[in-house]
């Protein structure tokens, strides 16, 4: 078991006996013996409500679909969106369960306003690529060639995790780009792309693996220096911290982790 995974459990476990310790002594506390993978214990029932960054959309649908399958009783909600904005709501009170963010910064912004049980986890990485539509036209093969005459660049805000990882790049690359626009999301930057609205965008590497083959990916070698780090936390508000408990663990199982690397995801 990493490292991660071992904190992980320790935080389930340390959840469900601050829940056990708010019952009296003769009752029996249901969630005493749950597992991520569902095996062992009283099944779980409920709503889990999960605010995730909108690069995490295609796995964490199918991670949300296997979590009820192994939990009957259990059903996932997402939220996606740039984690910023999810953070905002969080901080403002927003009802959720679980956040899963793009960067530890963000994150940061959460676990400072005391809005985190315990500490977040770290689950994976990313890397950033430039989408280019199919058979790459432009002749785009690094982040130079964004600025070439005519050519027009879609960038996540600055406020965006992906935003920031692409100033780092660009900052390491020498390059100044003024994009013809700047979006709340990664996805909003992806789909400029697909509908030709934009000739190139700045997107993780898990973005243009997931997109069937709607765009191209165009690796460069500063994204090494503005790898994304994702963190994952309970929320110390959850409506329903037990079932939120039991989905991180199982973000961060072995079975959590198969789905990501098989989506382009870096270990962390």
């Amino acid at each position: 078991m990493t490292g991660a995974r071992a904190m992980a459990a320790a935080v389930v476990a340390m959840g469900l006996i601050a829940v056990a310790g708010c019952s009296s002594s003769s009752d029996t506390n249901p969630a005493a013996s749950v597992s991520s993978s569902g095996a062992g214990g009283p099944a779980l029932s409920g709503t889990v409500t999960v605010f995730a960054a909108a690069s995490l959309n295609k796995t964490f649908t199918t991670l949300g679909k296997q979590f009820e399958a192994a939990h009957p009783g259990v059903t996932v909600k997402f939220s996606f969106g740039g984690s910023d904005t999810l953070a905002a709501q969080i901080t403002q009170g927003a009802p959720a369960d679980v956040f899963a963010a793009a960067s530890t910064t963000t994150m940061g912004t959460v676990t400072k306003a005391g809005d985190v049980i315990g500490a977040p986890m770290v689950f994976v990485k990313n890397e950033l690529e430039i989408a280019v539509a199919p058979g790459d036209p432009l002749k785009i093969q690094s982040l130079a060639d964004l600025v070439k005459p005519g050519v027009k660049v879609a960038l996540c805000a600055p406020t965006v995790p992906c935003g920031a990882a692409a100033k780092k790049a660009l900052a390491a690359a020498n390059v100044k780009l003024t994009p013809v626009t700047l979006e709340q999301d990664v996805t909003s930057a992806l789909t400029k792309v697909e509908l030709g609205s934009v000739d190139a965008a700045m997107v993780y590497h898990t973005d243009v693996a997931g997109a069937a083959g709607k765009v191209d990916g165009v690796p460069f070698p500063e994204a090494a220096s503005a790898i994304n780090t994702y963190p994952i936390a309970v929320l110390k508000n959850a409506p329903d911290p037990i079932a939120a408990q039991a989905f991180e663990a199982y973000v961060l199982s072995s079975e959590g982790e198969s789905v990501l690397l098989q989506a382009g995801f870096i270990k962390p």
